[in-house]
C-alpha cells in the first residue's frame, strides 16, 4: 500500500502552504472510503434511476464536495483529509479531480472491514493520534459533524467515534487507537453494521461518542431526498446546518434541466432556475 503525500495543505488563516511534517502533527487524519469514477463499476446502487455515466458524475462530485467539507472542517479542528482510494491504478483520477491538499492513500482489499482497519492504521502510521473513516455517499454531512469527532479524539483518554447512519450503516467511525475487533464478525452492507459495532465496543470497554445520525445517497429514494435538501428548503436536521455540496448541487441542476431525471426520480420538474443550494 502506498501513501501520496498532499503538496501543500491548507490552513484556518489560508495565507500560507503548510510543510508536509507540519501537517502530520495535526492530531486528526479523515480518510474518505473513494473509488475512482468508472461506467458501471461506480455507484452502481443509484442505476436507476441515474445511468452509469450519471452515476460516475455524481461519485465524482460527492468526492469534490466531501474534500472541500473535510478542508471547511479543518479551519475550526486540528484535521488533516487524505482519500483511502481504490483501484490500485487510479491515482491518475484522483490527482485530476482533488485538492493537491488532500492525501492518497491506496486502499484495495477484498474484504471491506480489512479496507477500513488498513486505513485506519495508516493514518496512525503516518502521526495521528486520531484516525477516522469517512463515506463517500454523505456530500451534504454538516462540516460541524467532523469538527466535533476531531474535537471528541484530541480529548484525553481512548474512544471511538461513531456517525450512524439512517440505513443502519455508520457514515464516520473514528479511532484513538487501532482496535481491530470493532471491524471483526459485522455484516457489511447490512442494517446492522452500526450496531454490531457498537457491540463489538462494549466486548472490549470501549467509550463511544456518538454522532447524529445522517443519510447516505445511495438509492433512488436517498437521491430525492438530497434534491429535496439542496432545492426544496428540506433540511435534513433542523439543528444542524448541511454542508452545500455545490458541485453535487451544479450537477444535478444541470441534469434536471437537460435531461427527464425528474421523471425518473418521481418529482416535479423545475419550474423555474434552481436555487444555489444549500447553505
Amino acid at each position: 500500500m502506498r501513501v501520496c503525500f498532499p503538496r501543500t495543505q491548507k490552513v484556518a488563516d489560508m495565507t500560507k502552504p503548510l510543510r508536509l511534517a507540519d501537517a502530520l502533527l495535526r492530531s486528526c487524519g479523515i480518510a474518505v472510503m473513494a473509488k475512482a469514477s468508472f461506467p458501471g463499476r461506480t455507484k452502481t446502487r443509484l442505476v436507476p434511476p441515474l445511468t452509469s455515466a450519471e452515476a460516475c458524475a455524481f461519485n465524482t462530485a460527492f468526492l469534490q464536495d466531501i474534500a472541500a467539507n473535510i478542508l471547511a472542517a479543518a479551519k475550526h479542528a486540528r484535521l488533516c483529509g487524505y482519500m483511502a482510494f481504490g483501484p490500485p491504478d487510479a491515482v491518475g483520477f484522483f490527482h485530476a479531480n482533488l485538492p493537491s491538499s488532500i492525501g492518497l492513500i491506496e486502499c484495495w482489499l477484498p474484504n471491506f472491514g480489512d479496507c477500513l482497519f488498513s486505513a485506519i492504521t495508516h493514518l496512525f502510521g503516518l502521526g495521528h493520534t486520531g484516525a477516522v473513516v469517512l463515506n463517500s455517499d454523505s456530500p451534504t454531512l454538516p462540516t460541524a459533524l467532523l469538527v466535533e469527532t476531531a474535537q471528541a479524539l484530541a480529548r484525553e483518554g481512548d474512544r471511538a467515534v461513531i456517525g450512524p447512519s439512517t440505513d443502519g450503516g455508520y457514515y464516520l467511525l473514528g479511532l484513538k487507537a487501532a482496535h481491530r475487533r470493532l471491524f471483526d464478525d459485522i455484516d457489511w452492507s447490512t442494517e446492522r453494521v452500526a450496531a454490531q459495532t457498537l457491540e463489538r465496543a462494549r466486548e472490549i470497554g470501549l467509550p463511544v461518542h456518538v454522532l447524529p445520525a445522517w443519510y447516505d445517497v445511495d438509492e433512488r429514494d436517498a437521491l430525492r431526498r438530497l434534491h429535496g435538501e439542496l432545492f426544496g428548503g428540506d433540511a435534513f436536521a433542523a439543528q444542524l446546518q448541511s454542508h452545500p455540496a455545490t458541485r453535487t448541487a451544479a450537477l444535478m441542476r444541470a441534469l434536471l434541466r437537460e435531461t427527464d431525471l425528474a421523471a425518473r426520480l418521481g418529482i416535479a420538474p423545475p419550474a423555474r432556475p434552481l436555487a444555489e443550494g444549500v447553505g
